[in-house]
């Protein structure tokens, strides 16, 4: 996930109470009316009590009914883990090539009509890099889509280390890449034996976390993050692609991860976050599903918003700290140690439930 942040400021309101007492020496007269009047009202604020309780007796809150296959949190589990077996899925890399022909295969052996889009592009240093977008859908026939993507390239740096010796070095990109990838193909195979009632496109971009390392002194202008992304959004595989709205998993896998509003989700689907975050709650998943706002992150769901004018909702793990993220990010401890089967099992089912219910 890439950096860019404006962090939005937290806004709490207080509500003041008052006390009073009265230090004034009352009549034993007075004290005997106050008593009678309070045994009188007393007797009719109580049996006003009695009458509210018995009206408010049938009326009792439904209880939420799933109606979304269950979530297979080991499953997404192992599939985060097959990513990161095959070391840092750089573009260009020998890693980056074998595990792009897995989520290949995979999409396709979940039932999926497979799309590969590849291209080159010129990065920020003058290289030209392939990037391939891995595309699976359901039911094309549907008019009605919905979007599901996350990024399967992992960052070539490790730029937040204090040791140089370190930042050079890719990272393995367990949380950061490689989770919401796990959990949105546990999601395919689900949808293979269960369709849902609408279309559903699976995508997993390229060369997303690849922007210009922070410890790099010759800064280039340009727009260098969400390349696959922006490619697909100016050429999307289908000509005219549209979707009903999008939802964006980016490095949800981290156990305690806190999923705030995201500022650019709010500004442009505030109603898909609002379903979202309402479902989770209902799920029980409420500590994660966060109702607060957070940060404006640039990330895969910009550019498909600001060019296919699809709303998006970006589900991330958002922090109060430095930078905004948890302390593994762009760290070389972003590794197996930091994926969470609770975390992810309530981002898998919610987003499951999220796409059940559309009709």
């Amino acid at each position: 996930m890439m950096d860019g942040r404006i962090q939005m400021s937290d806004v709490r309101s207080k509500k003041p109470y008052f006390w009073y007492k009265n230090k004034n020496k009352m009549s034993k007269i007075t004290l005997f009316f106050l008593s009678v009047l309070f045994a009188v009202t007393g007797f009719v604020f109580c049996s006003s009590c009695q009458s509210q309780k018995s009206a408010n007796k049938d009326i009792v809150a439904p209880a939420y009914t799933k109606i979304s296959p269950d979530f297979n949190a080991d499953s997404a589990y192992s599939f985060i883990g097959k990513q990161v077996s095959f070391g840092p899925r750089v573009p260009g890399t020998t890693a980056h090539k074998a595990c792009g022909d897995y989520l290949s295969a995979k999409l396709a052996g979940f039932g999926t009509d497979v799309f590969e889009q590849k291209a080159n592009v010129m990065h920020y240093n003058g290289q030209n890099i392939e990037i391939r977008n891995i595309i699976g859908s359901y039911q094309l026939e549907k008019e009605k889509r919905i979007l599901l993507f996350a990024h399967w390239d992992s960052r070539p740096f490790a730029d937040e280390e204090t040791d140089p010796e370190k930042q050079n070095k890719p990272i393995s990109g367990a949380d950061d890449g490689a989770s919401g990838v796990g959990v949105l193909l546990e999601i395919a195979r689900q949808l293979q034996k269960r369709p849902t009632d609408v279309g559903i496109d699976i995508i997993f971009f390229d060369l997303e976390d690849w922007g210009q390392a922070t410890f790099d002194k010759n800064y280039v202008s340009g727009e260098w993050w969400c390349v696959g992304s922006r490619y697909w959004s100016e050429n999307p595989h289908t000509v005219g692609y549209k979707a009903s709205y999008g939802i964006l998993l980016d490095m949800v896998g981290a156990a305690n991860a806190t999923f705030l509003y995201e500022g650019y989700s709010m500004q442009h689907a505030s109603n898909v976050v609002s379903k979202i975050w309402n479902i989770a709650s209902n799920l029980g998943y409420g500590r994660f599903f966060v109702q607060r706002n957070g940060s404006y992150i640039t990330d895969d769901h910009v550019p498909i918003i600001e060019n296919r004018g699809i709303p998006c909702a970006n589900i991330i793990n958002l922090k109060d700290t430095y930078n905004g993220f948890a302390p593994h990010w762009h760290t070389h401890n972003d590794d197996m140690r930091n994926i969470s089967k609770e975390t992810i099992n309530a981002v898998g089912q919610t987003v499951l439930e999220m796409i059940y219910r559309e009709k």
